[in-house]
């Protein structure tokens, strides 16, 4: 029986073993082509097709060093010596180092001045191929146009087009439409309420500071609603929380009267500052609002946490309320307890909308225009993703490109 496995075994191992010799023979093949022939490196690893050129769209003082990498099937090449100088012939120093995936540098240099340009490879034991040749003599120069930046001329010139078109169109006395906004058609409402219960208005220009385009767009509608208010012979109470808006917003008051035709009904106590603490801000205009008793409340321009604390107070006292900003978190709390809410960008129109004037009307509608159209772009580059840009990137001809849309458009309405 023992006999038999030995006989076994040994049949087994002469019928492996040519197999291992040649495994082994194959290994020490494989670790043979691993190594590097020491005396051919030097000769194999020489970059090639260097080539120098002034960096395009940029603002000068770079130059783009390309080469081809040489093959390297021993896997030594750890980087590439670039090395330049403004003599042709000598001269030439290291200006940098590329990793060994890298065929690309680029150089910082002085405008006007002519550079040359030679790279070698650094292999992993520290040797270095031969130099390439020698680049062309290249200059830096600055540009005056990115060409990379063609869309944004493009959207410029189209918006400016836009913006001249609607102001002429506007000084000639056309009317152009704008949208109902609710808010701003109550206020003469609301102004004409006060009025008639003999009691003054609030309005809230915000707790931000002039830096702020929710600030700047309360103001602007701070004017012609101080004008309505000394139109109508009644009182406005116009806190402020920073002591710069306070300065604007009283001008603005002043100014509103006195186009009114009435600049002896001006107060400068009528607009006054308060404190920069926000919540005491908060607090103190409640107070106003509980002893006042206003018969409308604005709040318009930028606001933070104390947005529900001013809208429900103002809302327990029976006011009408009309608010406004752009800080979308506080508009849930606007929307609750004021009885019109103007949002976002209908803040910025309100100048235009309550003022008409024909270069406010002109850019409002040049906005308009240049957002409807940048949505139709966005609309049309949606659908060739869709379809498939394939349509718009062959080179096959007009007939081929059509006849393979209508393919596709008919496939699309059998499924």
């Amino acid at each position: 029986m023992r006999n038999r496995v030995f006989k076994a075994i040994f049949l087994i191992f002469l019928f492996l073993l040519p197999s291992l010799i040649f495994a082994q023979e194959g290994m020490e093949e494989a670790e043979q082509d691993t190594l590097a022939p020491p005396d051919t490196i030097a000769e194999i690893l020489s970059p090639t097709e260097i080539k120098a050129f002034d960096t395009p769209n940029d603002a000068g003082e770079n130059i783009t060093i390309t080469w081809e990498a040489p093959e390297d099937p021993y896997g030594i090449i750890v980087g590439y010596e670039i090395f330049r100088s403004e003599d042709k012939e000598t001269g030439y120093e290291i200006t940098g180092f590329a990793g060994k995936k890298t065929e690309e540098f680029k150089n910082r240099t002085n405008d006007g001045v002519v550079y040359y340009y030679k790279v070698r490879a650094k292999t992993s034991d520290g040797k270095f191929s031969p130099f390439s040749v020698i680049s062309e003599g290249t200059v830096s120069q600055p540009q005056w146009f990115h060409t990379g930046r063609i869309n944004a001329l493009v959207a410029v010139v189209t918006f400016i087009s836009l913006l001249l078109f609607f102001v002429s169109t506007a000084k000639k006395g056309k009317s152009l439409f704008i949208r109902k906004i609710a808010g701003l058609d109550a206020l003469d409402e609301a102004v004409g309420r006060a009025t008639e219960m003999g009691k003054p208005i609030l309005y809230v220009p915000g707790l931000s500071s002039m830096s702020d385009v929710a600030t700047i767009a309360s103001i602007n509608i701070l004017g012609p609603v101080a004008k309505k208010v000394a139109e109508y012979e009644s009182t406005i109470i116009v806190p402020n929380r920073d002591p710069i808006v306070m300065t604007v917003t009283r001008q603005v008051v002043k100014e509103s009267f006195l186009e009114a035709g009435r600049p002896d009904a001006f107060n400068e106590d009528m607009v006054f500052f308060l404190t920069d603490s926000q919540f005491g801000f908060a607090a103190a205009v409640d107070g106003i609002m509980v002893r006042e008793k206003p018969a409308t409340n604005l709040f318009l321009g930028m606001f933070w946490a104390e947005s529900l604390i001013l809208a429900e107070t103002g809302n327990m006292t029976g006011a009408i309320q009309i608010a406004g900003t752009d800080a979308v978190a506080q508009l849930p709390f606007f929307v609750t307890a004021c009885d019109y809410t103007i949002i976002g960008e209908e803040l910025y129109a309100a100048s235009a909308y309550l003022s008409r004037t024909p270069v406010l009307v002109g850019s409002l509608k040049a906005q308009d225009m240049g957002k409807a159209m940048l949505i139709v772009v966005v609309f049309a580059m949606l659908i060739f993703a869709i379809v498939n840009t394939v349509f718009l990137l062959t080179t096959d001809t007009p007939n081929a490109i059509l006849s393979r849309i209508i393919e596709f458009i008919q496939g699309w309405f059998k499924v």
